[in-house]
C-alpha cells in the first residue's frame, strides 16, 4: 500500500475533521524543540522501534519534515510496515507555520 500526499492546509483540515490521527515530525531535535505543530510526536531513529511496536496501524498517520521531501521516504516506509493510511505533508513544517 502506498502513502498519499496532502497539503499542510489539507492536513490541518484532516486532523480537525478526523480527530484521532498521529502527526509525526521527523525534523532534527533542535528544530523540533524550537517549534512544532500542536500534537506532533518527534519521530527519530531512536524512537522508531517503540513507535512501530506501540502505535495502532489503523490510525491515520501524517508525516512532516522541513519542506515535504524527507517525509515522503518515511511515509513510504510506514506504509510498507503495514500502516493503513499514511500521508506525507507537502511543504512540511515550513508551510505549516506560514
Amino acid at each position: 500500500m502506498a502513502y498519499k500526499r496532502i497539503s499542510s492546509l489539507g492536513a490541518k483540515e484532516f486532523i480537525e475533521n478526523k480527530g484521532d490521527v498521529v502527526l509525526l515530525d521527523i525534523r532534527d531535535k533542535d528544530s523540533y524543540i524550537n517549534g512544532y505543530a500542536t500534537g506532533a510526536l518527534h519521530l527519530t531513529q531512536e524512537s522508531l522501534p517503540s513507535f512501530l511496536a506501540g502505535t495502532s496501524k489503523e490510525l491515520p498517520v501524517l508525516v512532516m519534515c522541513y519542506h515535504g521531501n524527507s517525509s515522503q521516504m518515511v511515509a513510504q516506509f510506514l506504509s510498507e510496515q503495514g500502516f493503513a493510511e499514511v500521508y506525507s505533508i507537502d511543504g512540511g513544517y515550513e508551510e505549516w507555520g506560514a
